[in-house]
């Protein structure tokens, strides 16, 4: 069990009115609000250590870099990856996924390839395999989705074939809210000797990730989604493939010898990271890690799933109103999009935040998705470590609010 009383006060952020009303914040799928710890962490580095890593001797410089180096082997731990030289910066989810397509897939995959992904992927986890497969003259192909909202392992088992050369998937859907069996995938890609891409933006923040356990060959994920800074993400690589690929970007940082017409590179995992890296969002993302693991992911993970117990069941028994994904609260994650009968999710969302609730309302960056699901946009309500069942109720009541003034004009 964790303390969500004590844990709230070290968000500053939840604590302001928002149309006259306490804010109740349930957009976390997008974005997660930051703790005091990681604030603290990112405003001291430019208070006292800002410099530039890798290359000074000076004082600040080594401070610099020993603290930016040690944030990267907090997030080896957080995701239990081998070792550092498997784990990179980036700029998150997308930055990792696109440098996978770009410098593994344009030497993994060729014209009569295949690509396998889902229908219920992110955009991210989509645009970067259309433009590989344009590119190479590959096969970009889908596993469908099963009519209660899980991924369907027996389209997998078709769609994953000898001719495959890269499965991709998502951890946990930013729509469906359902976990997917990510091992199972991997160790049916190995069997046709393609390797395993793992969209994680929406799994490391919330449950216990072990990279080596699952199989993955890489594995990406976003520090804003995690109590980390905006801008700042990891891409975690398979040693044996990373020492195969070519860097994505060139410059200073990420060479080691530059002649007149030839350069070579750096070792792992500085061949990555060309430029001055994100220095203070890595740093701070080493805290979000220290934050996460201080409560515990297994005890994160066990105080959504309360939640999503309690409020879910809320949202099926209200009348005109879809849930999409899982049924079962058991297979559902803090993740619910949902709909009203009648009524535009982006009207629903403006609606919900005059009653001081925070949602999000759109396609979600997964449009494929949507038009699978025959419908054009959702609302989405996205629970994290600092929503209370009182948040849940706040949710509920503002929905039934919502539909009162939509059917009688009364709020």
């Amino acid at each position: 069990m964790i303390d969500v009383e004590k844990i709230r006060q070290e968000f500053p952020i939840l604590f302001q009115e928002v149309n006259d009303e306490p804010l109740v914040y349930l957009d976390n799928a997008a974005t997660t609000q930051k703790p005091k710890a990681v604030l603290d962490k990112l405003t001291y580095y430019y208070e006292h250590d800002n410099a530039n890593v890798h290359r000074g001797v000076h004082t600040l410089a080594e401070r610099a870099t020993k603290e930016y180096e040690e944030a990267r082997e907090k997030l080896r731990k957080l995701i239990h990856a081998g070792e550092t030289a498997e784990v990179l910066f980036t700029r998150g989810t997308t930055t990792g996924l696109n440098w996978i397509a770009k410098s593994y897939g344009d030497v993994a995959v060729n014209a009569g390839d295949e690509i396998v992904i889902s229908y219920m992927e992110h955009h991210s986890n989509i645009i970067p395999w259309q433009q590989l497969a344009a590119r190479k003259g590959a096969t970009l192909k889908y596993i469908d989705i099963t009519p209660e909202g899980y991924l369907d392992m027996d389209s997998a088992g078709k769609q994953i074939t000898d001719k495959t050369k890269i499965v991709s998937i998502a951890h946990v859907s930013n729509v469906l809210g359902v976990i997917n069996p990510v091992k199972e995938l991997a160790e049916l890609a190995h069997a046709h000797g393609a390797v395993m891409v793992v969209d994680g933006a929406q799994s490391v923040p919330h449950m216990a990730v072990d990279v080596q356990e699952l199989d993955a060959d890489f594995f990406a994920f976003s520090g804003h989604k995690m109590c980390g800074p905006t801008g700042i993400g990891v891409l975690y690589g398979k040693r044996a493939l990373l020492e195969k690929m070519e860097p994505i970007e060139f410059g200073g940082e990420m060479i080691d010898f530059v002649n007149l017409y030839d350069s070579t590179w750096k070792e792992l995992p500085w061949k990555f990271e060309a430029g001055t890296p994100n220095i203070g969002g890595a740093i701070a993302l080493g805290a979000a890690a220290d934050y996460l693991q201080s409560i515990g992911l297994e005890n994160i993970h066990q105080h959504e799933a309360e939640i999503v117990a309690y409020v879910l069941p809320k949202l099926q028994a209200i009348e005109g109103l879809t849930v999409y994904g899982p049924q079962d609260p058991k297979d559902h994650t803090g993740v619910i999009a949902f709909n009203l009968d009648g009524l535009h999710p982006h009207d629903v969302a403006t609606a919900l935040d005059m009653e001081g609730v925070a949602v999000r309302a759109g396609h979600h960056c997964a449009q494929p998705l949507l038009k699978y699901l025959e419908v054009p946009s959702a609302a989405r309500a996205s629970f994290y470590l600092y929503n209370t069942k009182a948040d849940a109720d706040r949710l509920i009541e503002a929905i039934m609010a919502t539909k009162e003034f939509f059917q009688d004009g009364v709020i």
